[in-house]
């Protein structure tokens, strides 16, 4: 299928015949005849019934040239756009796990444009939906984390996506607790002090599993436990119901000095968190500055990035 055969779908439809649009297109007949026929084929319906009186649409020819028409107008505005100029707007978007740290890059990103105009996304999203994102190149950077846990699972995933990984630092695992918790003041927690309190989790929809969780530790059994799907809500449960989730200890200042402590879990459990890439695309310059403010970051909270 070729863009000119769909020119010659539309033509024949405005011209009424097969005659008077071989003549507006500069083309015999039979050459316009068998171009759509040859359209025809290819895909597998017919377009136009032939008889006496002329041609006429089909069904399937009715909504094929709804399409044509969209996929036409769409290539003339590529055309409108780019012909001639150069792209003018700074383009990059991100999907990363309920990360904090990742927003702040971003921020600074943005901050640090020189471009008078830009376009930039930054999705909060499942693990899996992270994944199918950076494969099908609606971001260019999915920011998550691997675990002895999941790393076989996650990384299969990957290579069956044509996904890189790139590591970005690892972590002990931290408690995320208010301030007015009775457990606040301690120096580490384990697991048997958390059981009285609601654990919080981010929900990972219908085709999740332990092994695309964001937390990398979770009770046994949770008595108490919701299931969330944005970072604002789960920081208000952690504050209103004294709940906790498990994560890395990465935080805000104003959070932290606010209403939420992070403190260590004692366990032997450690995060890796990193940034995937699509092995098939090169990476914008700012998605290229969006990494670089990313380890500043990390450098700021007083973590070795894993070039360190």
């Amino acid at each position: 299928m070729t863009l000119l055969q769909l020119q010659y779908i539309v033509k024949i439809v405005e011209c009424g015949s097969m005659n008077e649009a071989s003549h507006a297109l500069y083309i015999s007949q039979p050459a316009l005849s068998s171009a759509v026929k040859e359209l025809e084929k290819e895909m597998g319906i017919e377009i136009f019934t032939r008889s006496s009186q002329g041609i006429a649409l089909t069904v399937d020819g009715v909504e094929f040239l709804q399409y044509a028409r969209q996929i036409l107008d769409q290539t003339e505005l590529m055309k409108e756009r780019y012909k001639n100029t150069k792209p003018r707007k700074q383009l990059c978007q991100v999907s990363t796990q309920h990360y904090m740290f990742a927003v702040e890059a971003f921020v600074d990103m943005i901050n640090a444009s020189d471009s008078e105009e830009y376009e930039f996304s930054i999705r909060e999203s499942r693990t899996r939906e992270i994944i199918e994102s950076v494969a099908n190149m609606r971001s260019e950077i999915g920011i998550l984390y691997t675990s002895d846990f999941n790393r076989n699972v996650i990384n299969k995933l990957l290579r069956e996506k044509h996904l890189e990984f790139h590591p970005l630092f690892t972590a002990g695992l931290h408690v995320f607790i208010s301030r007015e918790n009775p457990l606040a003041s301690r120096k580490k927690l384990t697991m048997d002090d958390l059981k009285p309190y609601p654990f919080i989790q981010f929900e990972q929809g219908e085709e999740g599993s332990f092994y695309f969780a964001e937390e990398a530790r979770w009770p046994e059994y949770a008595s108490k436990q919701i299931n969330v799907t944005d970072r604002a809500t789960i920081l208000n449960f952690i504050v209103g119901l004294n709940g906790y989730t498990i994560s890395s200890g990465i935080d805000n200042e104003d959070l932290n000095t606010e209403k939420i402590v992070t403190i260590p879990l004692d366990c032997d459990d450690r995060m890796l968190v990193g940034w995937i890439t699509n092995e098939r695309a090169r990476l914008s310059h700012a998605a290229n500055n969006y990494v670089e403010k990313l380890k500043e970051v990390i450098h700021r909270h007083g973590y070795e990035t894993i070039e360190d």
